[in-house]
């Protein structure tokens, strides 16, 4: 069943329903333009949420950072904003597939629809066009034949006058001759437009308007089935990330599982035990032996344990429950608790050896590419390295100079011991890496233990027994010939696995496929790293 056939005479009725169904298209994309609105600002608030609660950058390393229930809050925070992330991408793209693929559809539909509307106009006033015209030729007709009808009568009237002359009875005999001619082609000419009419008729009523009325069938279905993607798309758009937002919601899951509360008393103990003694007995002072005053004011003015040494208020009683002033924080944490101190300068200490194991690889990096300078004149000059490698060398002794001072405080502390670990090297005339304790005496040992080695030699880099795994590949650009000693020769166009990133100091370290490796210059080729 078609529209053409069962709907030939409801053209106002066609053209109010194709009108209402793309009315139904714009009212389903504003809709869909409001879910998405209604998204993104929900996953704004999610985002706002998260970084109003997430933890800023000076309090990460607040104590109460360390503890699994602090990081499970971060996990869930950060969880919460990838959640936020899926939210916005439901905006995305529903505004994508549905609102905007919509709204193009829709556009090509209304002028499609414009189009056969207005042809079906067109027909319709050809046709009543046809119309006129046969209608005009009928009046016109029907006029002359009465004017012809008139003059045959009187012709008739005249010729039974007795008084009438022949010319006149001749006269009007001519005159009902020629109208009754006038008439008869008048009839003609009706018949013609009437059989012209009727082909036109017939033609718009079961020719024309059908096929328009089938057009008009076929683009309102094809509305109808766009439109019933877009339902779908609706649907499926959020089903397409829920085991994305699943994860998330498993990851807030995992962040509650992650919590133990044991762990964390061990941490709060760890970070605030103090390590002193409980304090002993106070000692009973009989006055009435006649006990020395002086000696008396003095004994009580000997620590007996922690209460002095941490400020006790002795007009109070619960001195554990009394406020405490804040210490003045010093150089070397004598401020702190022994235990607190001691973890303190340890860790301290940790940053320092991190810090000048970076400047060290940075002045042997200097002094290769000095080297490489001196010996390949054309790749730069050397001179212009002498204020880096002149400020690398200061920062090392200062941070030599932190580090044996450090060391110092920590063996004060009781933590000797712990201070084996940190060791350095310092450079003989030879050029030669000597292994220094922190208590100045040197360690004969060609290779010390690398559990407690903090520093390496440059070439040791080449010589792990495992191999690093390469990052990316780099290929060479132009011809290198890899004189300096750690430098590794390569031709233009070969292609080389990276091992380690230019830090820097203009130098990459790469690897061929028989395990040589060596480092060349980063202006000399191009990298691709892996993702």
């Amino acid at each position: 069943m078609d529209w053409g056939t069962e709907l030939w005479d409801q053209y106002d009725i066609i053209e109010k329903h194709t009108q209402s169904g793309l009315e139904l298209v714009e009212k389903y994309v504003k809709f869909v333009k409001e879910r998405t609105e209604i998204e993104q600002n929900y996953a704004k608030q999610l985002r706002n949420l998260s970084k109003k609660y997430n933890l800023k950058r000076s309090s990460k390393d607040e104590p109460e950072c360390r503890l699994s229930s602090y990081q499970s809050f971060l996990d869930i925070l950060n969880e919460m904003n990838d959640y936020a992330g899926q939210r916005e991408l439901i905006a995305e793209n529903m505004m994508m597939n549905i609102c905007i693929d919509l709204t193009k559809y829709l556009q090509e539909l209304k002028q499609e629809r414009k189009t056969y509307l207005m042809e079906a106009k067109k027909a319709q006033q050809s046709l009543e066009s046809t119309y006129k015209q046969l209608d005009s030729s009928k009046k016109r007709f029907e006029r002359e034949w009465r004017e012809a009808e008139r003059a045959a009568q009187y012709a008739e009237k005249t010729d039974q006058d007795i008084n009438a002359t022949k010319a006149d009875v001749e006269k009007a005999k001519q005159q009902a001759h020629m109208r009754a001619h006038v008439a008869e082609e008048c009839k003609n000419d009706y018949a013609a437009q009437l059989q012209k009419y009727n082909k036109e008729q017939n033609q718009f009523y079961f020719n024309d308007m059908p096929l328009i009325f089938n057009k008009l069938q076929d683009l309102d279905e094809r509305r109808v089935r766009k439109l019933a993607q877009g339902y779908i798309l609706f649907s499926d758009t959020e089903k397409h990330v829920m085991p994305i937002i699943g994860k998330c919601l498993e990851g807030i899951t995992k962040a509650g599982t992650n919590v133990n509360e044991r762990n964390d008393s061990m941490v709060v103990i760890e970070q605030n035990k103090s390590g002193f003694e409980r304090p002993g007995d106070v000692e009973f002072e009989d006055y009435s032996q006649g006990i020395n005053r002086a000696s008396s004011d003095s004994s009580l003015g000997t620590p007996k344990g922690p209460m002095d040494l941490l400020g006790k208020n002795k007009s109070k009683n619960f001195w554990l429950f009394s406020k405490r002033s804040k210490p003045t924080v010093t150089e070397d944490f004598a401020h702190l608790p022994p235990e607190q101190r001691r973890k303190r300068l340890q860790q301290k200490l940790e940053e320092i050896c991190k810090e000048l194991q970076k400047e060290t690889d940075q002045s042997e990096a200097l002094g290769k590419m000095k080297d490489v300078y001196e010996k390949n004149p054309q790749m730069g000059d050397p001179a212009s390295l002498a204020s880096q490698i002149s400020q690398t060398s200061q920062n090392i002794e200062r941070l030599r100079g932190e580090l044996s001072k450090y060391e110092t405080w920590l063996a004060e502390a009781g933590g000797r011991g712990d201070t084996l670990r940190y060791k350095t090297h310092t450079f003989n005339n030879n050029g030669a890496h000597d292994v220094q304790s922190p208590d100045g005496a040197h360690s004969d040992e060609s290779t010390p233990d690398p559990s407690q080695a903090i520093y390496a030699e440059f070439d040791d880099d080449f010589e792990d027994d495992e191999l690093a795994a390469p990052i990316g590949k780099c290929t060479a650009m132009y011809n290198f010939p890899g004189a300096s000693e750690g430098t590794i020769t390569m031709q233009e166009g070969e292609v080389l696995a990276v091992v380690e990133e230019d830090k820097g100091d203009g130098w990459t370290r790469v690897r061929r496929n028989n395990g040589d490796e060596g480092y060349i210059p980063t202006s000399y080729v191009t990298i691709t790293l892996n993702k």
